[in-house]
């Protein structure tokens, strides 16, 4: 079996995590503050290191404020948190449709769909490759709106030759086991406004002010905090950082391992017949999360079938989000989003991760343009 995704855990990633167990932190400790600086020197911008994926964009759009009746313009291709973590605040969700080539939002949707109430623009880095950030963050400013980039695919990528983080108002992270390094579960938010990643660590940690400054009741102990605005606990503990930090330490041969994996599945099908490559823009270098292509509609659902009974776990990034039965069909019909639904029926995403071997590549591509092949003679 061959499977889609797998986290690479080595000595040092355990040693680390043994010795935090066998410390006096567990929770919030040291290694959580020297996980978010080596974060920051990654990224280019400060970082607040939370639970997940999800709850970095949770905070994020706590950062910002949103309120009911906002707007919040997303790609729909995308996981559905990127959507779910704000309509939380009763935002309103509003599509705008992605690129054809990388599957990354489109500036044009974007601007066609601002109106008055909207909030906040949120760019997805659809398989690592960075999305069209200046051309995204001149809209924003334009009409005053933030940017948030949802990066849960691409830490460590770079948009003319600046990293990933250090460009929109607010960047989220993942750590999930399947993306490019991992903490188990995990993420973080960075932000180049001080101001913003203040709001959004003081909702991940509870709304908790233990700064006296910061207090309005003044007549207590020294053992006082307290909250002006509700929070949640979104905390990454010591003993998640310390993997982090281990991670962190080998997330440029993690690139460099993904980078060979993409070029060899370019190289080896090329020249395949009834398939779609993934493409890079010349100002990105990016981390490959996936490694997406497009086949047939007509024939997708049989590969995809054909390839998981050999025991090659391919996978489908993603349905269209207001497809999901949470959204209402009379506000978001189908069609909504025509390129957005036809990459849907048409995606693969290949397995792709650092123990993949030339020999896994090769058995892979050999079974997809067989399928391929036979499924057009039939």
């Amino acid at each position: 079996m061959i499977p889609y995704g797998r986290h690479s855990i080595s000595d040092d990633d355990i040693e680390a995590v043994v010795k935090t167990l066998k410390s006096d932190w567990l929770t919030t400790g040291p290694r959580v503050e020297q996980f978010e600086e080596v974060l920051e020197l990654l990224v280019g911008a400060p970082c607040v290191s939370v639970s997940s994926g999800t709850a970095a964009l949770h905070c994020a759009y706590a950062a910002i404020d949103l309120q009911q009746g906002d707007e919040v313009i997303t790609p729909p291709i995308t996981f559905i948190a990127t959507q779910a973590t704000a309509a939380m605040f009763g935002a309103k969700i509003v599509f705008a449709d992605v690129q054809p080539d990388t599957a990354n939002i489109d500036p044009q949707a974007v601007e066609a769909a601002i109106t008055p109430r909207t909030k906040a623009i949120v760019a997805v880095d659809y398989a690592g490759h960075p999305a069209d950030l200046d051309e995204l963050k001149a809209i924003a400013n334009k009409y005053k709106v933030y940017l948030i980039e949802d990066s849960a695919h691409s830490i460590g990528s770079k948009y003319r030759n600046s990293p990933v983080g250090s460009i929109a108002d607010i960047t989220t992270f993942s750590f999930f086991p399947t993306k490019n390094m991992t903490t188990a579960e995990g993420g973080a938010l960075a932000s180049i406004h001080p101001e913003l990643l203040l709001k959004a660590k003081r909702f991940a940690r509870q709304g908790l002010i233990r700064n006296p400054e910061g207090f309005m009741i003044k007549n207590e102990g020294s053992w006082h905090q307290e909250v002006h605005e509700f929070g949640l606990n979104y905390r990454l503990p010591d003993v998640l950082c310390a993997l982090g930090i281990s991670q962190l330490s080998r997330l440029s041969a993690f690139k460099e391992k993904r980078s060979k994996i993409f070029s060899v599945y370019s190289d080896l099908l090329e020249s395949v017949p009834g398939i779609v490559l993934p493409i890079k823009r010349s100002y990105v270098d990016p981390i490959w999360h996936l490694y997406s292509v497009r086949v047939g509609a007509q024939v997708r659902r049989a590969i995809f079938e054909a390839m998981q009974a050999k025991g090659i776990k391919v996978q489908v990034n993603y349905m269209p989000a207001y497809w999901h039965p949470v959204f209402d069909k009379s506000s978001y019909p189908r069609g909504l989003c025509r390129i957005s639904e036809e990459i849907y029926s048409q995606q693969i995403s290949l397995p792709i991760h650092d123990q993949l071997s030339i020999e896994d590549q090769e058995f892979i591509v050999k079974s997809l343009s067989e399928l391929l092949y036979n499924l057009k003679v039939q």
